[in-house]
């Protein structure tokens, strides 16, 4: 067969007569210091498969999409990587012994016969993957959003004459949802809305005129009994043709067998995992321990040289155990701080192995926000993209940053950045769910 499989969370296999390149292949254990397992189990057809790959493409260092437990497994590979500012995927994957290659940015790679392949990385630390599979093209973009790649897709995509797009929607639970107000009453997530999952979907693939439209990277579901509560915002499949709305295009479902040759789609329709809730402590976690004097220090030094917090942020806490730790970041931003409620043992991990964002989107750490302070833009970017992935922690070395990813393609980048810039402003001025945002919004899809 010349084509692909959809299976997994964000899994893609490539077939040219044979197994070619598997994507994000999170196969076995949990992810997210066990609080995320399967939706849906992975066929042994597919796992099989899976393992004859030369080739594997990680698209970012979440580990629902890089997965130790799963790579161990795999190391026989040949890894294919973006070229990520930073290098920290490359290092970590490279002293693990795995053959690692950078491949170049916008350019076509060869991997056999009938499969050609580009990758682009962005700032936030994503990548995507275009696939031509037998003259058909894959456009896998799996969490990524449009920061800066889009127009360069479109043209790519304008010369296809059949395309599939394989893109993350969903309520909203990928994120952290475990908000609480100073007053400790929880902040109801964006998730609980339920939004029309399809709605999006549909836009993407009017922006780059594919004909099929696969949900991706969404298909999982909490087993930890301190997560437990986030599976009521867990996307189901029925739920993706809410809102999907094309007459040029074709929405399948999740699991699939393309075949490009004779354009057949065939669903794999694998079974759904049932998993029982597990404790904490079967992750290590008890949330009656206590920080000891040596972890407070690995912890203040952690966060301290996150230089560019201090511009945003006055103090962080951890209670953990009962005990609270408050690291000062800037005293004269006092009253702007977050409190994190969170176990020992997966919070000292983030630290060693510079994970933060694991433990936020795990959804079992309590977050309470002080003063007006946020997660985005205050924290979450600074920490978990910028700093524990792309090695810039200064303001200096944040600067460094951005101009290397302006410097690919500076037009479309500063557009991107003038775009979310003056959306930020707008959603500050226009109520998110009053007419005008909704007009403005129609525009903005039609423009785009």
């Amino acid at each position: 067969m010349i084509g692909f499989d959809t299976i997994g969370n964000a899994t893609l296999i490539g077939y040219d007569d044979k197994p070619v390149i598997t994507t994000d292949p999170w196969i076995r254990g949990g992810a997210y210091f066990g609080s995320w397992t399967f939706s849906h189990a992975i066929p042994t057809e597919q796992l099989e498969s899976i393992q004859k790959c030369p080739y594997l493409w990680f698209s970012h260092g979440h580990p629902d999409h890089l997965n130790l437990e799963s790579i161990s497994d795999l190391h026989n590979k040949q890894v294919l990587l973006a070229n990520h500012v930073g290098g920290r995927i490359y290092d970590d994957l490279t002293s693990l012994g795995l053959n690692v290659r950078i491949l170049p940015e916008r350019e076509w790679v060869r991997l056999s016969k009938r499969i050609r392949v580009i990758t682009i990385s962005d700032y936030n630390q994503d990548s995507i993957l275009l696939l031509d599979i037998g003259g058909t093209l894959v456009i896998d973009l799996n969490d990524a959003n449009d920061r800066g790649w889009g127009h360069f897709v479109k043209q790519i995509a304008r010369s296809y004459k059949t395309s599939y797009l394989l893109k993350l929607s969903h309520y909203g639970d990928a994120d952290m949802m475990n908000l609480f107000d100073e007053e400790g009453r929880r902040i109801t997530p964006g998730a609980a809305k339920k939004a029309q999952v399809g709605k999006p979907l549909s836009r993407w693939a009017q922006v780059f005129g594919a004909n099929h439209v696969i949900p991706f990277s969404s298909f999982h579901r909490y087993q930890r009994e301190d997560s437990l509560w986030a599976n009521d915002y867990v996307t189901p499949l029925s739920a993706y043709s809410d809102g999907f709305n094309s007459s040029q295009c074709t929405l399948l479902p999740a699991f699939m067998r393309i075949d490009c040759e004779t354009n057949h789609a065939a669903p794999l329709n694998p079974p759904e995992n049932v998993a029982a809730a597990r404790p904490a402590s079967d992750f290590g976690d008890s949330w009656s321990e206590p920080l000891d004097a040596a972890d407070k220090q690995r912890l203040a030094a952690y966060f301290q040289a996150k230089q560019t917090l201090k511009l945003h942020l006055g103090f962080l806490r951890f209670i953990v155990g009962g005990e609270e730790t408050t690291i000062d970041l800037n005293p004269k931003l006092r009253p702007f701080g977050i409190t994190f409620t969170v176990p020992r043992h997966s919070l000292m991990a983030a630290v060693e192995y510079q994970v933060f964002d694991d433990l936020l989107i795990g959804n079992f750490m309590r977050t309470t926000l002080h003063g007006g302070a946020t997660l985005y833009p205050d924290f979450t970017p600074l920490v978990a993209k910028y700093s524990d992935n792309g090695r810039a922690s200064t303001r200096r070395q944040l600067r460094r940053y951005f101009l290397e990813y302006f410097r690919r393609d500076p037009v479309n980048m500063l557009l991107n950045l003038l775009e979310a810039k003056s959306d930020d402003i707008f959603r500050k001025i226009v109520p998110h769910q009053s007419a005008p945002y909704k007009h403005a919004q129609t525009l903005y899809w039609k423009l785009k």
